[in-house]
């Protein structure tokens, strides 16, 4: 289901005729330009798609003898559609407008051009059909790197967003982030509605970030690139100190890079979030620092093998004379 006023308002639609329900049954992002049922094909019509009426759909109707015309609407809204859209703001349909009425299909009206209502209505779709989680956490954009902090509460994930947007960064979500996945590799996150652009500081409360720090310290919602985990330092326990490896976390079928990073008093931790974001830029780019030093490594190790192979080879020649 599609919540039908937040589909209006983002593709700026008029309502002709509203829902009756305030919901559209649409479980697909597809759509659907029926100019073949118009021409009398009703093989394989995609009814519970969206239909759209663009230029081509509104001549051809308008085109059809009375009688013609009558039956191939009247069949098309038998048939359990979601909603029909007119796009170009075109006229000439109010017989079309009313059988829809007669039926409770929503109908809408939309004064931009066919194809660019229809990438609008598929991104919109792809947005809110997304399958969807809830995770306790902390989303903040660093260096244009979605950083989404869990851990423990109390851990101090609030505590580092803050020190984040102070030093220029953009806060997403705090505490509870709305995740969707709109692709097969790519997650995003937002906070609910309740409490965006909001922040809960222990000691202090509730505090409003967009106004405290001004409306380019936040963002509505941001592809999430890397989870870093934070934890209290444990004395003792083997943490990774090379980054040979990446490891990876699941969210919504979607491997996406993790990071531990123990906490201490004394340690900035919003230094370490802005180098390790800066260091996934540069891993996506082909180089790691840990490669390269296992490298050099492996260079000097060689280095030293080929320098004591010549030394006793020089010292077998200096034994045979």
């Amino acid at each position: 289901m599609v919540d039908a006023a937040k589909m209006t308002q983002a593709l700026k639609l008029d309502v002709l005729v509203p829902s009756p329900t305030g919901l559209l049954n649409i479980e697909t992002s597809d759509i659907n330009r029926p100019g073949l049922p118009f021409a009398g094909y009703w093989e394989h019509f995609a009814h519970e798609r969206p239909q759209i009426l663009g230029l081509v759909e509104a001549s051809y109707i308008a085109s059809l003898e009375p009688e013609t015309r009558r039956a191939r609407l009247e069949k098309f809204v038998s048939y359990e559609i979601p909603c029909i859209i007119i796009c170009r703001h075109l006229g000439g349909l109010d017989d079309l407008i009313a059988l829809a009425a007669s039926r409770g299909i929503p109908v809408y009206r939309s004064e931009d051009d066919t194809t660019r209502v229809v990438v609008e209505l598929i991104y919109f779709l792809n947005n809110q059909l997304a399958p969807q989680t809830t995770m306790h956490g902390v989303l903040v954009e660093v260096y244009g790197v979605g950083v989404l902090l869990t851990g423990e509460s109390g851990v101090g994930k609030s505590e580092a967003a803050l020190e984040l947007v102070k030093r220029g960064h953009r806060l997403v979500a705090d505490d509870v982030v709305n995740i969707r996945k709109v692709s097969e590799n790519r997650v995003v996150g937002e906070a609910p509605e309740a409490i965006r652009h909001l922040m809960e500081i222990r000691g202090i409360g509730i505090i409003n970030v967009a106004t405290m720090f001004g409306i380019g310290s936040v963002l509505s919602s941001r592809t999430v690139n890397i989870v870093v985990h934070l934890e209290h330092w444990v004395e003792g326990k083997n943490y990774d100190r090379l980054g040979l490896e990446t490891p990876t976390t699941d969210i919504l079928g979607v491997s996406v890079p993790w990071l531990l990073l123990p906490i201490r008093p004394g340690r900035n931790v919003a230094v370490v979030l802005e180098v390790a974001s800066r260091n996934l830029v540069l891993r996506q780019q082909g180089y790691s620092a840990a490669q390269e030093m296992e490298n050099r490594m492996k260079a000097q190790i060689s280095r030293a093998a080929e320098e004591a192979e010549r030394m006793a080879a020089a010292a077998g020649q200096i034994n045979e004379q």
